[in-house]
């Protein structure tokens, strides 16, 4: 009881180094990033972050040349260092600015490389950054072709909670621009174990991925191999909203084939679809009224939705146009006759 506890956890709110005046503010605390003295590193980096969060300063600081000190400052040897700076490229990936001199200045990779750190605070400003950084699609496009995807998909069952919800978000964005690297990472079902997680953010970044991956033809062959349809259905009544949207989504997207319409309809999909006809969430009506208009291209399922025609006109009124017109579609198909 008496024994000094000591937390692992690194002290970040450091005093700041002194802010020199107008013009010379930046160019000051740039050359002190690089100073041999630690704590001098460490203040000036406190101090920057705090500074870039103004996209005049952070234009300031990148002209100043500290993208340049920051891309040492990855490899620095205390772990404080590497945390601010890791901090500061993440809140520099907020301003446009910030991300093209990011890719312009060949820093994805020295970033990524931390993706191994000792420090968990580290590794936590890391994915945040390159979260941010593959929101955008030159960001995303870059992360895919240097080879990024594999080492996520690694990182996701071994990750703490927090930071493995940021690596499958930026998972799922890798996966829209280019789904083949995830499949032949084997990426499905490192994705199905965290369907069942207990925090709805990791359930909804894992869903999301999914329904890229099933947008090509050997991903909905894959989701069908790994039966993820019979739990994509019961998602559908996921308490989360995004996970009940990225789940019909799934649905959607692997019933397009033949073999996904049948596993849907032999799962029970049409009745818990048809329960989110009406609901007040825009992805989750659409999502769910386009999966429904794939599955009524099967004789029994157009027999089934029949009885729910006046449902489905009920969205013909809907105030949102991509509802109203996938409602319309969804009719057309089911009303269809030979």
């Amino acid at each position: 009881m008496a024994r000094p506890r000591t937390s692992q956890q690194y002290q970040t709110h450091l005093t700041q180094a002194p802010v020199a005046f107008g013009n010379w503010a930046l160019p000051k605390l740039c050359s002190e990033l690089q100073d041999d003295e630690l704590v001098s590193r460490q203040r000036a980096l406190t101090a920057l972050c705090d500074l870039v969060h103004d996209p005049e300063r952070a234009y300031e600081a990148i002209l100043n040349g500290c993208m340049e000190r920051l891309i040492f400052l990855l490899k620095d040897d205390d772990g404080l260092c590497r945390v601010k700076t890791t901090e500061a490229l993440y809140i520099l990936a907020a301003h446009s600015l910030g991300r093209d001199a990011i890719l312009k200045n060949d820093m994805m990779g020295p970033l990524a490389d931390l993706m191994d750190d000792p420090v968990d605070a580290c590794r936590r400003n890391v994915h945040q950054a390159l979260n941010r950084m593959a929101e955008y699609p030159s960001g995303a496009v870059f992360m895919v072709s240097m080879g990024l995807v594999p080492r996520l998909v690694l990182k996701v069952p071994i990750e703490a909670e927090i930071i493995r919800a940021l690596i499958l978000s930026t998972l799922s964005s890798c996966i829209m621009i280019n789904a083949q690297p995830a499949l032949e990472s084997d990426a499905i079902p490192v994705l199905r174990g965290q369907l069942s997680h207990q925090f709805s953010d990791i359930r909804r970044a894992a869903t999301s991925a999914l329904v890229g991956i099933s947008v090509p033809s050997n991903g909905k062959v894959k989701v069908c191999e790994e039966d993820l349809l019979p739990l994509m259905v019961n998602l559908l009544s996921d308490n989360d909203q995004g996970v009940v949207a990225n789940a019909a989504g799934t649905v959607m997207n692997t019933a397009v084939i033949t073999r996904g319409k049948h596993e849907a309809l032999k799962a029970g999909a049409i009745d818990p679809l048809l329960r989110l006809v009406a609901s007040d969430n825009r992805a989750v009506c659409a999502n769910a009224l386009c999966a429904l208009t794939v599955l009524a291209e099967v004789p029994s399922a157009r027999s089934q939705l029949l009885g729910h025609v006046p449902l489905l006109e009920t969205r013909l009124q809907h105030t949102d146009s991509i509802i109203q017109r996938a409602a319309s579609t969804a009719l057309k198909v089911i009303l269809w006759k030979p």
